[in-house]
């Protein structure tokens, strides 16, 4: 988690279980399928790996609209070619929130994100209608390959605005 960036460091819940081990609640999901993509899956599996997930994630913020301590993610990994396709990647993110028609949404490019697994500029799609807590998905290339995620709970905040 080290690439993570130093914001979600801060936000994570992280103790020790009953043993003394340290442990951590999972505070978002693409730094672990980086860690285990070059751990594993860059020499067991066929490139381009392309794949999904929706996980719960944990972080120690201050709950506010649109912003839980406790939240859902969905996302797309394009994984194992260099050159990532990034129109791919947001087409498959377009689709996804076309299946919400009452969204509607800003797709924004050249967006610095915060978190250091990141090696160019990255895309953040927002939602007006949702205020200062707009942002409902965001992605960019990284080191193997090209990702994003979506707050499931921003998109149905979205979705009932």
């Amino acid at each position: 988690m080290k690439k993570a960036g130093e914001e979600i460091l801060g936000q994570m819940y992280a103790f020790e279980d009953k043993k003394g081990r340290p442990i951590c609640l999972i505070p978002e999901v693409t730094a672990i399928i980086q860690e285990l993509y070059k751990s594993d899956w860059e020499k067991t599996r066929p490139k381009p790996l392309r794949l999904f997930y929706v996980s719960r994630c944990y972080r120690y913020e201050r709950p506010q609209a649109g912003r839980y301590r406790e939240f859902w993610q969905f996302g797309v990994e394009l994984l194992g070619n260099k050159q990532g396709d990034a129109a791919e990647i947001k087409d498959i993110l377009r689709g996804c929130l076309d299946l919400f028609p009452t969204v509607e949404y800003n797709l924004r490019d050249s967006v610095r994100r915060g978190l250091d697994y990141y090696v160019e500029d990255g895309f953040e799609v927002e939602c007006p209608c949702l205020g200062a807590q707009k942002q409902i998905a965001g992605g960019g290339r990284y080191d193997c390959g090209i990702g994003f995620a979506i707050g499931l709970d921003r998109l149905l905040l979205a979705a009932k605005a």
